[in-house]
């Protein structure tokens, strides 16, 4: 058999690089680009074609009209979803797998009720924001807004206010994080088509997010000072709670007789579990000579696949085990988790072959090349375009995922280090944060289970998430300036 597959594979070795059977000039190759672009968002908004059907016609079509041979264009796009999903399936993977054990154990509103009891019940919204902050790491932005909830209706209930006034602090650091810190889909997938260190983009993101945290909370308790209409149905929803049901003792699922939620510190634990891992190896692998034995063990340890596997293990035993979960109703909650991540992989791969077909046909170099004419820092540019993506079509990820896979050749080719690379993925990730609206899924599970009219909630949450997307980039661009972006 070996005398059949060894040719093979020396010829795929030696095969010559795909390229474009007619170059194109730059002109030519920009106007494909935006051609590509503005049918992409068509087939989103005005269609309404899911989007990583949409961004794989849109690749081929592209590729197709970039002269990429024919018979290269689906070597193309296996290349570009194997280098993609090869760097962020199990991270996203692994990431939904914890935040699922963590919101089925009941310790979301563990550490709610925690964060609430020490801070008092005048700072309610203060203790919400914190909590925001901790469960936005490892749990999805929806799924967190959806758990949280209760919570948020029982104070309501018991302070006589719209839930916005608890809800909106909470809810805009919590979209912050999942932009902008891994293991979420959008800017994992940005660190994977450039390259990226998953541990710096983790340790300079935290560090950004944290006064975000105020910034949100100081926001919207300027914005709540007006009143807003409640809507009927919420309104009758938030009547139904009162201070018994602000901690939820166990779950409506596999494990449900349990007597407790787990503590808050355990919870704390396990989400800053991985993130510690991650930036342990991070600083031994920037400290320590790369010729070292210990330089292996220190990316070995940091490696966000194996800080993530830890974690989930973790919460297996710390989680599961203690409440005496069956394993058959830990193999539900676990594989409960992957379902709602499915089309988000499949968004991330599709985002990668747009990515790869860009890279091949040469528009990312022209677009490199016409960039560094017009003077603007990538920097800039990846924010202004990852943000006008994000208005136009909604999606942080898809985003996030067009605005690298534009940049790639730029940064490729920029001799950038790993730091300022990581900063310039952070920045796409904030431009995804900002003008949240009608396209937006997340504008409407923040309406929809906070109350909201349509109207009021582009004059809240639109208007902050963009103050906190500028203020993200802001503080970014700070952070290119100590990386010393400014003298690349």
């Amino acid at each position: 058999m070996n005398h059949l597959i060894n040719p093979l594979i020396v010829r795929a070795a030696d095969a010559p690089a795909i390229k474009p059977a007619v170059e194109l000039g730059t002109p030519l190759l920009l106007t494909i680009a935006a051609a590509g672009i503005a049918l992409l968002l068509v087939l989103i908004i005005r269609f309404k074609i899911q989007a990583f059907v949409a961004l794989l016609a849109v690749s081929i079509l592209v590729g197709v009209a970039a002269q990429i041979p024919l018979k290269d264009i689906f070597t193309v796009v296996t290349t570009g979803v194997g280098s993609t999903m090869g760097k962020v399936a199990l991270l996203i993977a692994l990431g939904a797998i914890l935040g699922r054990m963590i919101e089925v154990s009941g310790g979301v509103q563990s550490l709610a009720t925690h964060f609430t009891e020490k801070l008092g019940a005048k700072r309610v919204a203060v203790a919400l924001t914190a909590v925001g902050f901790l469960v936005a790491i490892p749990v999805f932005f929806e799924v967190g807004v959806i758990v949280l909830v209760p919570i948020v209706y029982a104070f309501a209930k018991i302070a006589k206010v719209h839930p916005i006034k608890f809800g909106l602090p909470m809810a805009g650091i919590m979209l912050s994080i999942h932009v902008a810190v891994p293991p979420h889909p959008g800017i994992v997938a940005g660190a994977g088509v450039f390259g990226a260190d998953i541990g710096l983009i983790t340790l300079i993101s935290l560090i950004i997010c944290v006064p975000l945290g105020f910034l949100s909370y100081w926001v919207a308790s300027i914005m709540n000072r007006k009143d807003y209409e409640l809507l009927p149905g919420v309104k009758a929803q938030v009547e139904e709670f009162g201070s018994d049901s602000l901690v939820k003792v166990g779950h409506d699922g596999p494990g449900a007789a349990a007597i407790a939620p787990p503590r808050p510190g355990l919870i704390i634990f396990l989400i800053a579990a991985p993130i510690v891992q991650i930036l342990l190896g991070t600083i031994g692998t920037l400290t320590i000579a790369k010729d070292n034995y210990w330089y292996g063990v220190a990316s070995f340890i940091g490696n966000p696949f194996f800080a993530l596997l830890v974690a989930v293990t973790l919460s297996f035993f710390l989680l599961a085990v203690r409440r005496n979960w069956s394993l058959k109703e830990t193999g539900e909650i676990f594989e409960g988790a992957l379902p709602p991540i499915a089309s988000i992989l499949m968004v991330v791969a599709a985002g990668g072959v747009f990515g790869e077909v860009l890279r091949t046909s040469g528009i990312g170099a022209a677009l490199s090349h016409t960039l560094d004419h017009l003077g603007l820092p990538v920097i800039a540019l990846g924010f202004i375009i990852s943000l006008a993506l994000r208005a136009a079509q909604g999606s942080a990820t898809v985003a996030i995922v067009t605005t690298t896979g534009l940049l790639t050749s730029a940064v490729m080719e920029g001799g950038y280090s790993p730091a300022q690379i990581a900063v310039i993925v952070i920045a796409i990730g904030f431009g995804s944060l900002g003008l949240s609206h009608v396209t937006d899924a997340g504008f409407w599970t923040v309406i929809r289970y906070y109350g909201l009219t349509v109207s009021d909630g582009l004059k809240t949450w639109t208007v902050l998430t963009t103050v906190l997307g500028l203020a993200g980039f802001a503080l970014t661009f700070v952070a290119w300036i100590l990386v010393g972006g400014l003298g690349v």
